[in-house]
């Protein structure tokens, strides 16, 4: 068992967090979570893409075509590891307002990203502000039954203990990372 969690996540959505598009992260505990409830279980995750639940229609249009582009994890079969996170910070949210302020900053449509925060709603809608980067290698795990399901975190076998001590880079800039931060901060009401 590795040191470093999963976080399950789209194929498309991690496509987006490696590729610099996005660096927030909108979530709500999955079926399977401890008392059905989300919470950040590190501080750093690797990111597992999966199709579980991935629909193009619940996409921004213009980034539908990434469907095709984001390699995934079908139920079944070896999951590829590309990259991973360090949760910078984690908020919570319940305000529609707020949200909107988000849309901008997500490649999930308008409809689907307020359809995560009423889900649930007495739960609040998990930010998280995650620096991404791209594996120099990507790692292929073989399926395991643990891993399926509706969950958020996941411990995937003969992955190393510390993602850091792997050649990576970074999906942005150290820059380019703070002024995207910022932006987000500002949406929160923050700064």
């Amino acid at each position: 068992m590795t040191s470093t969690p999963a976080l399950k996540e789209w194929a498309v959505i991690c496509h987006a967090l490696l590729g610099g598009e996005q660096i927030i992260d909108l979530r709500k505990g999955g079926l399977v979570e401890d008392g059905r409830h989300f919470g950040v279980n590190a501080p750093r995750a690797y990111l597992y893409p999966t199709a579980e639940h991935q629909r193009v229609e619940l996409l921004k249009d213009a980034y539908r075509h990434w469907i095709d582009l984001a390699p995934n994890s079908v139920v079944g079969q070896d999951i590829v590891v590309y990259g991973w996170v360090d949760i910078v910070e984690s908020h919570t949210i319940t305000d529609p307002e707020i949200l909107h302020e988000l849309t901008s900053k997500v490649i999930w449509s308008d409809d689907y990203a307020a359809s995560r925060l009423k889900w649930k709603s007495r739960d609040p809608l998990w930010v998280l502000i995650l620096r991404a980067y791209r594996l120099a290698q990507p790692f292929t795990v073989a399926w395991n039954a643990n891993y399926g399901g509706c969950t958020s975190w996941v411990e995937l076998a003969e992955l190393p203990d510390d993602p850091t001590t792997l050649a990576h880079e970074p999906a942005l800039s150290d820059v380019a990372f703070a002024a995207r931060a910022k932006s987000v901060r500002c949406a929160l009401g923050l700064t």
